[in-house]
């Protein structure tokens, strides 16, 4: 037995020896190349020499400060308004490049809120960094449900023997096999704020009412038009996994609960749902992981604009590293998302773990 279990053990780690190696020389090893560049000060070319600058990289992009803002007064104590009737406050520069507020020094104002009079001011070493942090957060706290409930929606919809349905599953799969860069083209000419299709559309339907938008221009809009392009574009992804866990449950279970005279919903609830519970994990996970990558979309359609409203983590680190020649700064996002997607996949195992 023990002679078996030993070579059972062996030819198990011989197997699996490709998939290590290539984890190893793809994912380990970059990563911590990636972390070794992060604490020096390498740029892509330079005659000056790397020299080793510690966690000054990930100071420089987390730094943040509060400053906290009374309003001006006159010399009679009377509080000095502006020409809209606004309270005017000392100007954040002032206090940022004052040598006598050094923890403020080189940040800029981020945003602020008000109590009462007093303002207080959000300032950051890297805006835009903390941005396209926001940004991303922002990308998969919305994309990720979203394109999962549509998924499995759609998976509902096809998962019926009716003739012609391979024709829709093959309808709903085509967008996923097209070039996220073609289909981000395709979707600027869409969202286009003179003769795009939506304002047209829009227009047709509301009889001439709507005023078009320019939907990739706009600082409110920007980054909402990207989600709903990424989600039409990998639905038909995850609609497939979905479509492979309901075909896993057996028949069976749907003849009881119809004898019993379960509704639909109840059918869905208590059988399909539990039945979908380790297809879901998967889905959850890996819609994750695609939503904090997203590069493409934002290369091709915006830029990162308009205003630093669709930065990302990616598209940050690809534009310092590479556009910027600023390989250490690249190597310390890279590091940081690396990271930040880590604690959330744990996270995300830890709540979907099997309880008994």
């Amino acid at each position: 037995m023990a002679s078996r279990l030993t070579t059972s053990n062996r030819a198990g780690w011989t197997f699996a020896l490709p998939g290590f190696s290539l984890i190893a020389l793809f994912i380990i090893l970059p990563f911590f190349f990636a972390f070794g560049l992060s604490l020096t000060n390498q740029r892509l070319v330079s005659p000056n020499p790397t020299q080793y600058v510690g966690l000054d990289n990930y100071r420089e992009l987390l730094d943040l400060g509060v400053i906290t803002l009374e309003p001006e007064r006159d010399e009679a104590g009377a509080l000095l308004r502006d020409d809209d009737g606004n309270l005017e406050y000392p100007r954040v520069r002032e206090i940022t490049r004052s040598d006598d507020y050094p923890q403020y020094s080189g940040m800029r104002e981020w945003f602020r809120w008000h109590s009462g009079d007093i303002a207080k001011v959000v300032v950051a070493s890297d805006v835009v960094f903390m941005k396209s942090v926001v940004n991303t957060l922002a990308f998969v706290v919305v994309v990720a449900p979203v394109q999962a409930a549509f998924a499995l929606l759609l998976a509902l919809l096809i998962n019926q023997r009716l003739r012609g349905i391979n024709l829709f599953r093959t309808i709903y799969f085509m967008p996923v096999v097209v070039s996220i860069v073609v289909v981000s083209l395709l979707w600027r000419f869409i969202y286009s704020g003179n003769d795009g299709l939506l304002n047209n559309l829009l227009g047709a339907m509301t009889f001439g009412a709507w005023q078009p938008i320019d939907w990739l221009g706009n600082t409110d809009t920007a980054l909402g038009s990207i989600m709903a392009m990424s989600i039409w574009q990998a639905v038909g992804f995850h609609m497939v996994i979905w479509l492979a866990g309901l075909q896993t449950i057996s028949p069976t279970l749907y003849e009881v609960a119809k004898i019993e005279g379960a509704s639909k919903w109840q059918t869905f609830r208590y059988v399909t749902w539990p039945g979908l519970r380790n297809t879901a994990v998967l889905i959850l996970i890996v819609i994750t992981m695609q939503a904090f990558a997203v590069f493409a979309q934002i290369d091709v359609m915006t830029g990162g604009g308009p205003l630093d409203s669709t930065q990302t983590l990616v598209f940050q680190a690809v534009e310092r590293g590479y556009g910027k020649q600023d390989i250490s700064g690249g190597a310390t996002i890279s590091v940081i998302l690396f990271l930040l997607v880590l604690s959330i996949s744990l996270v995300q195992r830890y709540l979907t773990r099997e309880r008994r």
